[in-house]
């Protein structure tokens, strides 16, 4: 996989981001989740540069190689979507379509929330919309459980050493285990282990948890732009019944259930992944 590494000075940090593709292509931006970086997406940019496009790959603040600012207030979702517009902003391309994957979902969900002229087309993976996240939270025992690990990632200090122990044992466990056999490689494994190494990585990482208990996103806003949402119903941390909701809350909204696949679906199943996405902005562009 070939790719360029750039450095973007934005909002009091910088952000180390992978770019592939003709510079001159139509633009995806991909956005990573937890624990992940750039390399959740390797099966993605490769594809898509071959094709064509331009396709951009940040490590978010806190992660790999950018910028790692103190404390959880840094890391609020507020921070974290102006980030990626005004990386939209200074791309030569300055109207994208957004990708993103769990918390990388959040983001491009609260990005078309909030800067919806920014962007063409909006993908999510297993991530619901906010407004539903929040209700299924506060109606559903069963998500509220799914979710209890956050309510950990609360206490100071305690979750970054139980996670580092051992290799960061627990991390590489919780990836394997709820992925489908053989997702991820020992190699796949080790870079991340780099990523999680970086120093102040592990605290920025669990500091977007810590700082998700204030959110201030607008409420029962509807997505305006087309919009794919892509979900692995085999999820072990959010649940299948939050998708149809969430694609509801778009006026112009595509479901793509895959029944065999887990929260790790770009993963898992990268050739359909690929192909849906590919055909959705195609169907796109012709409707324009």
């Amino acid at each position: 996989m070939a790719f360029e590494i750039q450095y973007y000075q934005l909002n009091g940090i910088k952000l180390h981001v992978v770019e592939a593709g003709p510079a001159d292509g139509e633009v995806l931006l991909f956005l990573h989740g937890f624990p992940e970086f750039f390399w959740g997406w390797r099966h993605q940019i490769d594809f898509f540069a071959k094709l064509g496009y331009r396709v951009i790959a940040p490590n978010q603040r806190g992660y790999h190689l950018s910028s790692k600012p103190a404390g959880k207030k840094a890391y609020r979702m507020k921070q974290l979507t102006s980030d990626i517009a005004e990386l939209i902003r200074l791309l030569p391309h300055q109207k994208v379509n957004l990708v993103g994957h769990d918390w990388g979902g959040a983001v491009a969900w609260s990005v078309a929330i909030h800067y919806p002229q920014l962007l063409q087309k909006l993908i999510v993976l297993n991530l619901p919309h906010p407004q539903v996240m929040r209700n299924f939270l506060k109606s559903r025992p069963k998500q509220w459980l799914k979710s209890s690990y956050v309510g950990f990632f609360q206490i100071p200090f305690l979750p970054e050493k139980l996670l580092s122990m051992r290799n960061y044992r627990l991390l590489e466990r919780s990836m394997i285990r709820t992925s489908k056999p053989g997702t991820f490689s020992s190699d796949d494994m080790l870079r991340y282990k780099q990523a999680w190494r970086q120093r102040g990585a592990l605290t920025a990482m669990i500091n977007w948890y810590r700082a998700a208990l204030s959110g201030t996103l607008k409420k029962n806003q509807k997505i305006q732009l087309p919009t794919l949402l892509i979900w692995g119903k085999q999820d072990q941390f959010l649940s299948h019944e939050m998708a149809q909701p969430s694609i509801e809350m778009c006026e112009s909204g595509r479901l793509e259930m895959i029944p065999d696949a887990t929260h790790w679906v770009q993963h898992e199943k990268a050739e359909l992944v690929n192909r849906l996405i590919l055909e959705f902005i195609s169907d796109c562009k012709s409707n324009d």
